[in-house]
């Protein structure tokens, strides 16, 4: 017990240090989902087990739940021709320990270069990437921790930069009761190489999240807390007095009949909230998914409604060697 209260302290303060740095930085791309299930689980979601490699990129307790030498891609079509990618590999490593390597990659497409006035002179290439290793020890039958090392770059035209993070989680979970408790603090570092002699930061956060089977019925709900570091951040309808409780808050439901397969649905009440459009949400928020298994094989699929203009299409491929 007071290695877990060591863990879960040491985790608080050391994201406390980080609060408010996800203003005004160029690592935004690290919050997408670089998973069908945590895009149909609305993008943020630390606290749902499962034997899905992706999702360690929201808690790195996570690993602990999945299979030996699993094989992951990931590809999602995000808004204005942007391109998402991703891969990752776990092993196991002893009874209580698991390591995996992923790589996430963001292609921004041909972009507009312009004079200050407006003016057309061309066109430049965009990208970010992040190489991550990740690690998670069994505290007991329970409790798993997770540690998670980012190596981060990004090249815009001729500038680049380069940048070191660490996310920490720590899970737990009764498999009898079906009731999972998570606690993470992401994206914590900081820049080595500006693009232009300008310092910016991660998107540093802590969340919280909770989800809990029913015991007579395949379903399982979860709420997620983001940012609770940052309750004075405005949004882009802030009533002046910063965020709202709601605007911390992903809630999800999951249809799960068998192992074998799952059915989600989620809303995400920030990206509700900032893509309303004359005060109609035209779904944005709302997020779909699901996933099925074909023996060592597992697919994920999902759709998600950023604005009335655009969608995001995601798919994933998972296979256990």
């Amino acid at each position: 017990m007071l290695k877990k209260l060591i863990i879960s302290s040491g985790l608080l303060a050391f994201a406390m240090i980080a609060k408010g740095q996800y203003e005004n930085n160029s690592y935004a791309f690290l919050k997408l989902p670089f998973s069908a299930r945590v895009a149909a689980l609305g993008g943020e979601n630390i606290s749902a087990t499962a034997d899905e490699l992706a999702m360690t990129t929201q808690n790195p307790a996570l690993l602990s739940y999945v299979t030996d030498r699993t094989l992951y891609l990931h590809y999602m079509k995000y808004m204005d021709g942007i391109n998402v990618s991703a891969a990752g590999f776990s092993r196991l490593s002893g009874e209580r320990s698991s390591w995996a390597v992923t790589a996430q990659y963001v292609d921004y497409g041909k972009l507009r270069e312009t004079t200050e006035e407006g003016t057309l002179t061309g066109t430049f290439t965009a990208k970010d990437i992040a190489l991550s290793g990740i690690y998670t020890y069994n505290l007991s039958d329970y409790w798993s921790g997770g540690v998670r090392g980012n190596f981060i770059y990004g090249r815009y035209d001729t500038y680049s930069s380069f940048a070191i993070g660490v996310d920490l989680g720590v899970n737990y979970h009764h498999p009898e009761t079906g009731f999972s408790f998570s606690l993470a603090a992401r994206h914590l570092g900081g820049q080595i190489k500006s693009f232009d002699n300008r310092k910016e930061e991660l998107p540093s956060e802590v969340l919280l999240g909770i989800s809990k089977e029913m015991k007579y019925a395949p379903f399982r709900f979860s709420i997620t807390l983001h940012d609770l570091t940052d309750w004075k951040k405005k949004t882009y309808r802030s009533n002046g007095l910063g965020r709202k409780l709601l605007d911390h808050l992903v809630g999800s439901i999951e249809f799960i009949p068998t192992n074998n397969f799952y059915l989600a649905t989620s809303y995400n009440f920030l990206r509700g909230n900032e893509m309303k459009i004359n005060g109609s949400g035209h779904w944005a928020g709302f997020s779909l998914g699901t996933g099925f298994n074909i023996k060592r094989l597992k697919v994920g699929l999902a759709y998600a409604k950023y604005h009335v203009s655009t969608s995001s299409f995601t798919f994933d491929l998972s296979y256990s060697l």
